[in-house]
């Protein structure tokens, strides 16, 4: 896959706003501050298209953006401490919302941080995706701040934690661009079983166990 020209459509404040292109959505998850606008800034090839901060809890919205040959949507960051318990319960409804409803997105990146045991927030979401029945793989973000040995034992050890395939772990850096190639060939996967079956599922050998912190 090759990405041209991505462009940024809208945001959405609430179910009545979530789009419906005529394209494949790919939904990116998260907690705050663990990558997820310099992950899709790095698939775009661009600096800007998703705004970074240094304040976490930036994403307050569902963004979308038109990557060719599907839609990339952005969701809230979860997790992040520093917010009101008002703000954090309209986070969760926007989330529960957008997946309560499988027309919302085809196929989930759940972002972690590679550097780190998944938090429980990362469990809750996890949970959450297989309670929805959404086929997703894990992105494990700032790769670039572990030794090459230490990133291999980590992506097994985030594999082994949630129960999935190591396929099913990529390590990216938005900084070197590491595993950006890997990212883009499972997007061209998960396009080419949507184009045959009409979904993206049959691919993932996810466990069917919940885990806990």
């Amino acid at each position: 896959m090759v990405i041209k020209n991505a462009t940024f459509i809208t945001s959405a404040a609430s179910p009545s706003q979530f789009i419906k292109p005529n394209k494949p959505i790919i939904a990116v998850v998260g907690k705050s501050n663990v990558g997820k606008s310099s992950f899709i800034n790095m698939l775009a090839n661009q600096k800007k298209l998703a705004k970074t901060s240094d304040t976490p809890g930036r994403t307050r919205l569902v963004n979308y953006f038109d990557f060719g040959e599907f839609v990339l949507a952005d969701l809230p960051g979860y997790g992040y401490a520093k917010v009101s318990k008002a703000e954090k319960e309209k986070w969760g409804v926007t989330m529960q919302k957008f997946f309560a409803d499988k027309s919302n997105a085809n196929y989930v990146f759940s972002l972690v941080d590679i550097r780190h045991k998944p938090t429980a927030d990362d469990v809750t979401m996890v949970n959450f995706l297989h309670s929805c029945a959404f086929s997703f793989s894990f992105i494990a973000t700032k790769a670039d701040k572990l030794s090459k040995m230490q990133v291999k034992k980590n992506v097994e050890d985030i594999a082994r934690f949630f129960a999935v395939t190591k396929q099913n772990v990529i390590a990216v850096s938005s900084e070197t661009r590491q595993g950006k190639d890997e990212v883009l060939a499972k997007l061209d996967e998960i396009l080419q079983n949507i184009a045959l079956y009409g979904s993206s599922d049959g691919e993932d050998d996810f466990s069917e166990e919940e885990n806990e912190e």
